[in-house]
């Protein structure tokens, strides 16, 4: 049964276009709405949706940050050398400059957060199957 499929179309942000700029650096399908794309802004604000099982690789951003505001669903957050964490719906994340960490989906629910991003990304490799299979609510 998969969870919290109204996402896919009904979220207080519009849930935006397949994510095809940033696909190579997912596992899965995800959307995104920009919300806040401005070029005198330092910062730029979307709004992330992530089908069941979606993930992104592990990245890092430099000369920045991301906060993370979960608006939908269920999903991840894992710092590298820490557990992951499971996120629901009022959860804030705060990822400092120059920490190595993903977010997504759980396996069995679409999940869905408003990306606060400042700096620039540096994309690593992909979370792997085996790592991410492991992980349960």
């Amino acid at each position: 049964m998969v969870k919290n499929e109204r996402l896919k179309t009904e979220q207080l942000f519009t849930v935006g276009e397949p994510n095809v700029a940033y696909q190579d650096f997912f596992v899965g399908q995800s959307y995104l709405s920009m919300l806040v794309n401005e070029p005198d802004v330092n910062a730029n604000v979307g709004n992330v949706t992530f089908e069941p099982g979606c993930r992104n690789n592990w990245h890092i951003h430099h000369d920045g940050y991301q906060i993370l505001l979960v608006t939908g669903g269920e999903g991840w957050y894992q710092e590298a050398g820490k557990a992951a964490q499971h996120l629901v719906p009022g959860d804030v994340i705060v990822t400092k400059d120059g920490i190595k960490h993903w977010h997504g989906a759980t396996k069995d629910s679409w999940f869905s957060h408003i990306a606060i991003t400042a700096g620039t990304p540096e994309w690593l490799e992909a979370v792997s199957d085996a790592d991410y299979d492991v992980l349960t609510n």
